[in-house]
């Protein structure tokens, strides 16, 4: 009997110490045997979703069985939510911050400025449900959070939503996700990043895929995942596994370049800072994307667009894009994005990723063994079908989920594919698969138990000095040198110094697409001036911009410099005239052929700071950076390329600088 008694009293302590921390706001806590659960369904006992001991597995099969279909069907659609005061989707609304409230829009459903009606489709809209409403009434539990505001605004509103969702009849928590809060991005349109934020400021991906520094893309992974969770951001629809093997592709700045073996370093170790070995109550879930890559479009078209919506592989290189996607898998992502795009002369269907029943259940599910979440982009039923237009909504909506589709993205509204399942189009033993998919996500990673967060703790945590340390080294690792045929770097005597950004916004606004910078860093061989004729050398830093991706009109695109937006005839003449420094931004593999002499001393750059750049160019950092893409010789060299495959392995003559190009200043 004392055995037996010390047996019990073990197992007692072993539980006690596994008692995760709960949070709750207007639910009552159960003691059982000395343990502390949340009473989510408000029914005075324990439940098996309740009951924190139990796997994920066993969780999400209970409250499963106590969900209605609405509930379910509610559970399957992600949406764009919005804050009171938020202009995401209002005409020539910016990604600039806002000071807008924590609170909920009440707005039944708010439809915005659409990007696509260019070519008018059955519902041209991005849609957004009000907040209450559709948690109450569509069971909306997923969201996707583009507004860009303060850290407290953010952490205030994560809180708010989580205190409504757990008042609902199961008390079933939300997931938050969000496009990428934590690099210098050029094209900051809604749904590829949210532009500058109050998180710490990292260099483009295409600069941290320069860095080729492993060790520090997982520190920075560690260093976002803190931040997001901080505010309440679970999810992450990021990051992009796509190679950029067509150059003219205006998705090409969200990657991690056009070589398969760095792009799957990079994403392992991104999901693996993001995740953890596994997703716990410290993760964020990762959406890898987008599945099975989406760099090799027909003419660099992108498939948002009808105009763009085939993939090709003249190539026959379609395995080396799926290669990054395996290393997501092993890596253990927890969801995984289908394009927009139609595989175009190969075997299979020509109807778009998430509709493709041999890409998404025969190649990903059973081939690659990926057992996740499969999150459809953002519209494929209503905005961008591609290959089933001549499909009712419901049979849209029917071919995703026989192809694999978890959940839908880009509208609130489940009447739709409620009607689908009522009309016997699809069985709710289907549903039942996803929806615990999905709860078994949010069970990993204790929402259950913690959905709230610390808002004074936030606001000391995202970007705090240490964190932007530690990214302030990955801007300056990010920086590639070229060309140092003058010499002229690194500058080691007392010199005049004009620092230039050419960055012309298109109209955007009135300023002149030329800015002088002096950095407020200190150079103790440089004297900032601000004209030409004061310098003794001329730091001309370029921002070529094809107007980026949703100016789209399905002309064809060309990549040099003079068609985007660049004074080529000015910058020749101030060559001549000056020793002169170019730095182009590499948002594409620009064509540079028509520099003369395509400059003597060239660097590149992918989303940085100005302070990085001067460090490199006065020696204060040696530059490590490598290309991570081939830049082209020519516009002709362009037009000839193969879509799928990598600069670095098309013919020869094609490569002005190749992939892994990269100076350094030897002692």
């Amino acid at each position: 009997m004392k055995k037996l008694l010390l047996f019990l009293s073990i197992v007692g302590v072993a539980n006690a110490q596994k008692q995760p921390q709960l949070s709750h706001r207007s639910v009552k806590v159960l003691k059982v045997n000395g343990l502390e659960f949340k009473d989510l369904n408000k029914n005075g006992k324990l439940d098996q979703y309740e009951d924190w001991r139990l796997s994920a597995e066993e969780r999400a099969k209970d409250v499963l069985s106590q969900m209605t279909l609405e509930e379910k069907v509610g559970f399957m659609l992600i949406s764009t939510t919005r804050m009171a005061g938020e202009m995401t989707f209002q005409g020539n609304a910016g990604n600039e911050r806002r000071e807008i409230t924590g609170s909920f829009n009440e707005e039944d459903l708010v439809q915005g400025t659409n990007m696509f009606t260019r070519k008018p489709l059955a519902v041209p809209m991005l849609s957004a449900s009000g907040t209450t409403k559709g948690v109450n009434e569509r069971h909306l539990r997923h969201f996707i959070l583009r507004a860009n505001t303060s850290v407290k605004n953010l952490a205030e509103w994560s809180n708010n939503l989580q205190a409504l969702c757990e008042n609902t009849r199961l008390g079933i928590p939300a997931v938050v996700a969000s496009n990428p809060r934590n690099h210098i991005t050029f094209d900051a349109s809604v749904g590829l990043s949210v532009g500058a934020t109050p998180f710490s400021k990292w260099p483009g991906e295409l600069g941290m895929a320069a860095m080729r520094d492993f060790k520090l893309t997982r520190e920075f992974a560690q260093i976002a995942a803190q931040e997001w969770a901080a505010v309440g951001l679970r999810k992450g629809y990021m990051y992009m596994a796509d190679l950029a093997t067509e150059p003219r592709w205006n998705r090409t700045e969200g990657t991690f370049g056009e070589d398969a073996d760095l792009s799957a370093n990079m994403i392992r170790e991104i999901v693996l800072g993001f995740q953890g070995t596994k997703l716990g109550n410290q993760s964020v879930a990762m959406t890898t994307k987008h599945f099975p890559g989406g760099g090799p479009q027909v003419g660099g078209q992108d498939s948002h667009f009808d105009w763009g919506k085939f993939a090709h592989y003249p190539g026959g290189m379609f395995d080396y894009h799926v290669k990054p996607f395996k290393a997501a898998i092993e890596a253990g992502t927890s969801s995984m994005m289908p394009y927009y795009s139609a595989p175009q002369g190969k075997e299979f269907e020509e109807v778009g990723f998430s509709y493709n029943k041999a890409i998404i259940d025969d190649l990903l599910r059973k081939k690659l063994g990926f057992k996740g979440i499969i999150n459809s982009d953002t519209g494929p039923i209503d905005m961008m079908p591609w290959g089933v237009e001549s499909l009712t909504l419901e049979q849209r909506y029917q071919k995703a989920l026989n192809a694999g589709v978890d959940i839908f993205s880009g509208t609130a509204d489940p009447t739709l594919l409620l009607e689908t399942v009522k009309k016997g189009l699809v069985t709710e033993s289907r549903i039942d698969a996803s929806v615990a998919r999905l709860l078994k996500e949010k069970f990993e990673l204790g929402l259950f138990e913690n959905p709230y967060v610390d808002v004074e703790k936030a606001q000391k945590l995202v970007g705090n000095t240490e964190f932007q340390q530690k990214a302030d080294l990955a801007h300056r690792k990010s920086v590639v040198l070229l060309r140092n045929d003058a010499k002229l770097l690194p500058l080691t005597q007392k010199t005049k110094v004009l620092l230039e950004v050419i960055r012309d916004a298109g109209g955007r606004n009135a300023e002149s697409p030329i800015k002088v910078i002096k950095p407020t860093a200190s150079y103790p061989n440089v004297e900032f001036v601000s004209t030409k004729e004061e310098a003794d050398v001329v730091v001309e830093w370029l921002y070529p911009t094809t107007g980026g991706l949703f100016s789209s009109n399905g002309k064809a695109i060309e990549l040099s410099l003079s068609k985007n937006r660049i004074d080529v005839v000015r910058l020749n003449e101030l060559c001549k005239a000056k020793p002169t420094i170019v730095v182009v931004n590499f948002t594409n593999p620009w064509v540079i052929e028509e520099i003369e002499g395509n400059t003597k001393t060239l660097l590149a750059t992918f989303g940085t700071t100005p302070e990085a750049v001067m460090d490199v160019i006065t020696g204060k950092f040696n530059p490590t950076g490598k290309m991570p893409f081939a830049i082209p010789v020519s516009e002709k060299a362009v037009a000839e390329n193969k879509s799928d495959v990598p600069g670095s392995k098309e013919n020869a003559g094609y490569a002005l600088f190749n992939f892994g190009a990269g100076l350094n200043y030897k002692k």
